[in-house]
């Protein structure tokens, strides 16, 4: 199979983030070549003129077999979110549930442009996931969720250590380095509350024998940080060392609440540290490029946006302190966009007016300032992006400062950051036949 793409702009991702104009041509699953290419023979040309063409986006963090539990697991803390709702979900998939979920979640994944993910699944019948996403074309590390040690979780999610063990290398011999290289297993203990020191030594020694991730939780909650603590006598990173899972293998996910200390090992032993901000409403550090966690962690919405962490996307200002420069794509993709994008933040805050922050009202702070406080109005490409140009003709012209989108006004503040604001019932209705007009053409 060769493909052929035509006038593309080709962001290359590279070391020196070079964007060009050219085409593109892919043989067999593989860029055969860049730039200006020769009319040749290929199954397929696709005029790309005026769209951009960029590596997939990857996913580091996320559970494929919840994707169906969207929307039941709402405003819960940590433990209680397990034990309530998701270990028994998890608990009651069967073979055709789980495939329905591990199917719609590629769909989503790959419509957003992730082509590759690192996921944790639950503790039976993963092969299931493996074929489907085998199938679905995606670049997948896969680990079997271990948990054998969890009195609180339904009986069905209930392992013993020998054959939690045992099943892994099962799928291991089953589906490693398979599908051209493209599906790979990890260990994946779920978190040190419902795993053993047993099953954590043991699965340290295998990984590095064979040399396979692991993939686990760590620091999520301080409720989480608490039973590590009174179970081990050991904070949550710390124990993870003394079990010898600490290395450039270990992929931690969420780590919100670490001390100076914790930082320090996780940066000796080289953890790879998975940053969820909106899973956990009270990170300390706000990326730019931000690591979804899986479906129904994605709950407390309505608390995020009023505590500022979630928020419409905004544009990003061409050579101001943090942006990007002018020809330069943003580097969120990047494998080192995170760390850039929490640099580019502190840039921000620091040239900003001493004690700006601080003196704006609380009600600012969180997002529910009055309309008198408004700045300029967002830009055309922001509301674009939010609405598409059709929408945005029809609403900018009764509301030229104000935006709609999400069921709510958006206005631009005096410092640059979208504002969101409820309207009233007529607004509402306003807007709502604006946008259907619009819609209908």
């Amino acid at each position: 199979m060769s493909v052929l793409f035509r006038n593309a702009t080709l962001v290359t991702m590279n070391d020196r983030m070079e964007v060009a104009q050219g085409d593109l041509s892919v043989r067999d699953g593989r860029i055969a070549a860049l730039g200006h290419v020769p009319d040749g023979a290929h199954d397929r040309v696709i005029d790309a003129a005026g769209d951009l063409l960029l590596p997939g986006f990857v996913q580091t963090h996320v559970h494929l077999c919840q994707t169906l539990f969207r929307g039941l697991a709402d405003d819960l803390s940590l433990m209680d979110w397990l034990r309530t709702r998701v270990w028994p979900l998890e608990a009651a998939h069967t073979d055709a549930s789980l495939r329905a979920s591990a199917r719609l979640a590629a769909c989503e994944l790959l419509r957003g442009g992730t082509t590759s993910i690192l996921t944790m699944e639950t503790v039976h019948d993963t092969d299931v996931v493996f074929d489907e996403i085998a199938r679905s074309g995606l670049r997948a590390t896969i680990g079997k969720c271990m948990m054998d040690d969890a009195a609180d979780a339904p009986a069905r999610l209930k392992e013993n250590t020998n054959t939690s063990i045992g099943d892994a290398l099962t799928l291991f011999d089953r589906w490693h380095d398979t599908h051209d290289g493209r599906i790979r297993v990890a260990f994946a203990p779920r978190f040190a509350v419902s795993c053993s020191r047993r099953l954590l030594e043991a699965v340290a020694v295998l990984a590095a024998e064979r040399g396979l991730l692991v993939h686990t939780h760590a620091s999520e909650s301080r409720g989480e940080i608490a039973l590590v603590q009174k179970r081990t006598g050991m904070d949550n990173i710390a124990y993870l060392v003394a079990t010898g899972l600490a290395s450039s293998r270990l992929c931690a996910a969420h780590c919100v609440h670490v001390d100076d200390t914790a930082l320090g090992l996780l940066a000796e032993f080289d953890v790879k540290v998975l940053h969820c901000p909106e899973r956990e409403p009270e990170a300390r550090l706000r990326p730019r490029a931000r690591r979804r966690d899986g479906a129904p962690a994605d709950h407390g919405v309505a608390r995020r946006r009023r505590r500022g962490l979630q928020q419409p996307p905004r544009h990003v200002r061409r050579n101001a302190p943090g942006g990007a420069a002018a020809g330069q794509p943003p580097r969120a993709g990047r494998a080192d966009g995170a760390r850039r994008g929490v640099d580019g933040h502190a840039r921000r805050r620091q040239d900003a007016r001493p004690g700006q922050r601080d003196r704006q009202p609380r009600a600012r702070q969180e997002g529910r300032s009055d309309s008198r406080r408004a700045g300029r109005p967002a830009r055309r490409a922001d509301v674009e992006s939010l609405l598409g140009p059709r929408v945005c003709r029809a609403v900018e012209r009764p509301c030229a400062r104000r935006w709609w989108t999400g069921g709510s006004w958006w206005t631009k503040g005096a410092s640059r950051s979208w504002i969101r604001r409820k309207p009233s019932p007529a607004g509402r209705e306003q807007v709502r036949q604006l946008t259907l007009r619009a819609r209908l053409g």
